[in-house]
């Protein structure tokens, strides 16, 4: 996003005023979606009547909504949870995707769970022709279905309303059917002791889905690295590889040798 395209032409502030306080503002915002004064004030180390100042003028403008004391770029206001997850880190998601689309032919089978780098993953997929896939994810289930001949199979159940993905037992009795060729998981965070997530039933359907491919690939971004996890998926002795787009610290990838874990790096 060009951040000179948020101001309304002929109002205010013109885009070559913008200090560089402003546009770490935009940036902030674009990045973390709606913020409170406190916490940029505390990002942009300033006091939060500077941030006051600062957000006067770009709101003036249109290029932020304030919201009970809370603020946020006017185009991603209302914006659901998930889409915001789609923007963080989107490069280095799309890398990853692009690696693991290069792993799969036309004509296999492939199962993904919920997840940003999931979806992105379905896109790159759009390359590829008669391919079988099985999810519970809606974003996933909408990009592929009805092109190239591919058939998609979705898991029923009550769809959530911040991932658009379907939970439970009857979404794990459904993908407990098949065996694919490509079992693919995205990863909330990465530890020594394995793949965690901070969801009981994310993690839940990401271990059953691990179980029923030929391939079971873990694909995460670096960000997810050190982190501790609510919920434990799996051991990596559960996985085939992880693709990334980073080496991990030292005790992940010994915890991966160990257990014959192979790094894929996009």
């Amino acid at each position: 996003m060009n951040l000179a395209t948020t101001q309304r032409s002929g109002a205010g502030m013109a885009p070559h005023m913008l200090s560089k306080r402003h546009e770490k503002i935009l940036k902030l915002l674009e990045r973390e979606g709606m913020t409170s004064i406190a916490v940029l004030a505390q990002r942009l180390g300033v006091s939060q009547e500077t941030v006051r100042r600062d957000l006067r003028p770009l709101t003036e403008i249109g290029s932020l909504v304030r919201v009970h004391g809370a603020v946020g770029l006017a185009g991603h206001i209302g914006e659901a949870p998930f889409q915001r997850r789609m923007r963080e880190n989107a490069a280095a998601k799309q890398a990853i995707a692009r690696a693991a689309a290069a792993t799969i032919s036309d004509g296999e089978s492939v199962m993904l769970d919920t997840g940003t780098t999931t979806s992105f993953l379905a896109r790159e997929l759009l390359g590829r022709r008669r391919l079988t896939v099985v999810t519970n994810s809606s974003d996933v289930a909408r990009t592929l279905a009805t092109v190239n001949g591919n058939r998609v199979y979705m898991a029923g159940g009550e769809l959530r309303s911040d991932s658009g993905a379907a939970f439970g037992k009857s979404a794990i009795d459904f993908v407990s059917r098949f065996f694919v060729d490509h079992a693919i998981i995205s990863a909330g965070a990465v530890s020594a002791a394995g793949i965690m997530d901070f969801d009981l039933e994310e993690a839940e359907f990401a271990r059953i889905v691990l179980g029923r491919g030929r391939r079971r690939a873990v694909v995460t971004d670096r960000s997810k690295f050190g982190r501790q996890g609510l919920v434990t998926v799996c051991g990596f002795e559960a996985i085939d590889e992880l693709i990334t787009d980073a080496g991990p610290p030292e005790d992940i990838l010994a915890g991966m040798q160990a257990e014959g874990a192979r790094l894929v790096l996009a």
